[in-house]
């Protein structure tokens, strides 16, 4: 099982980035997907979260109205686009897997079992 996640960088304020997290070795169908972030002294948290088995969707309140979570069942891949980004957004995101996740639990860590090794985004001018 991995997690695979790609697509950050640097953008300005404003800016919009695509974060990718592809999945190998099972496939989405049964398990949520979460996206967390940490900053650097900063705990982790969760930024958004889809229940693949019934497309429930969840967002941390910092981004709602900005990002996006959505899935390619095809591609075994899951999105999260990132618009009107801002400074406190800059961070380390990570995708994780979560078995049988209730969608009121998405934003815990210890209810994920794996985590990709993390892609940086940074917002800056």
């Amino acid at each position: 099982v991995q997690l695979q996640a790609s697509g950050g960088g640097l953008v300005q304020p404003g800016g919009s980035l695509r974060l990718s997290c592809a999945a190998c070795g099972f496939t989405l169908d049964d398990y949520a997907i979460g996206w967390f972030r940490q900053a650097p002294g900063m705990e982790r948290e969760g930024v958004s979260c889809i229940n693949n088995s019934d497309g429930r969707l969840a967002y941390a309140d910092s981004v709602k109205g900005r990002f996006t979570i959505s899935r390619d069942n095809a591609k075994n891949t899951v999105y999260l686009q990132m618009n009107s980004l801002k400074p406190e957004d800059t961070a380390i995101y990570y995708c994780a897997r979560a078995p049988k996740l209730l969608l009121r639990l998405w934003g815990f860590p210890a209810e994920y079992d794996y985590w990709g090794q993390g892609t940086l985004v940074t917002v800056s001018s």
